[in-house]
């Protein structure tokens, strides 16, 4: 089940722990000028995305494993069913096929990195904003209270 709630919040762009709100700000993976952008915090949840300056630094890894796979998926196509074809063909083949998801890659990547460090919480999912809100703020009370005494 959980796998399946990493998918959903990989393939539709939303928040790793309400599945609500949009992480990044372009819903077009493809629009290159907003690659990079993204929302600050969840507009349900109010989840910080960037727990630390350079946060996402990780993420180029799992963007690695990524792209290893796809060249595994089309390596194994070479020696499988296109037998015939020449080398080149398949490195211009796979190059081609690794810069046209390269914006998938890049988003797919972060999105997998938020869901390592934050899971689906059905309770989350289910209150609605002002919940969350009301029970944020009775958070921060109590914890001002307690630095005081």
């Amino acid at each position: 089940m959980k796998l399946l709630n990493v998918f959903y919040s990989m393939f539709m762009n939303k928040c790793p722990r309400c599945h609500h709100g949009d992480v990044f700000t372009e819903k077009n993976p493809y629009s290159l000028l907003k690659i990079f952008s993204m929302h600050k915090n969840c507009s349900h949840c109010d989840l910080k995305y960037e727990r630390e300056p350079s946060f996402f630094y990780g993420a180029m890894y799992v963007s690695y494993a990524l792209t290893s796979g796809w060249f595994i998926v089309w390596y194994v196509l070479y020696l499988t069913v296109f037998k015939d074809m020449d080398a080149l063909t398949f490195a211009l083949l796979l190059t081609g096929s690794i810069i046209a998801l390269s914006p998938l890659t890049v988003r797919w990547s972060r999105l997998l990195w938020l869901n390592f460090f934050f899971s689906f919480s059905k309770e989350i999912y289910n209150s609605s904003k002002q919940e969350l809100h009301t029970k944020q703020i009775e958070k921060q009370q109590s914890q001002q209270s307690q630095q005081i005494n």
